[in-house]
């Protein structure tokens, strides 16, 4: 009798966590970077492994931060979007290749466009855990002055954008 009442109650008191946890938005996950400046990294290209792109080539304009993998479902749905904005010229989407394969990734943008100025390849993910990543995609709004705005977690659409960038990029450049 025992031998089942201690897995009994462990499950009892697991079920109120994991219920709490369902009810947690990821897209409003919080970051330690907000109205900070952004992490200090210098990674090589991923077109071009010989130039580096740097968290100081992020200041003096406002920008985005695009986290993204070619493993990743969410990038795929998001990717037409960013081309959009790229197309728009609206704002320069900057981007760091997570955790991916530099040849899959350089085939990938090739088939489906390069919305990015530049993208940083971060192949073993530490400049993304310096960023504070939980998964691709993540995009992070930049001030002109290299510091985290926003931070939006899960893929871009019309909707988040109107709704969720767009009041801050006016916001930042009044």
């Amino acid at each position: 009798m025992n031998r089942y009442l201690l897995p009994l109650i462990a499950v009892i008191i697991m079920i109120p966590i994991l219920v709490m946890g369902l009810r947690v938005d990821p897209s409003k996950l919080p970051s330690q970077f907000i109205g900070k400046a952004v992490p200090e990294f210098d990674l090589p290209t991923l077109k071009n492994g010989f130039r580096n792109f740097a968290s100081t080539d992020l200041v003096g304009q406002v920008a985005l931060l695009n986290i993204w993998a070619t493993w990743c479902v969410g990038c795929r749905a998001e990717h037409e979007f960013l081309m959009e904005l790229y197309r728009a010229q609206t704002i320069p989407i900057y981007a760091i290749n997570w955790r991916d394969n530099r040849g899959n990734s350089i085939r990938w943008l090739q088939q489906f466009g390069d919305p990015y100025v530049v993208s940083a390849f971060d192949e073993d993910g530490r400049v993304g855990i310096d960023w504070g990543v939980y998964g691709a995609p993540e995009t992070f709004l930049i001030s002109a002055q290299g510091t985290v705005v926003y931070r939006f977690t899960g893929p871009l659409n019309r909707s988040i954008w109107e709704r969720e960038f767009v009041p801050r990029i006016a916001a930042l450049t009044e």
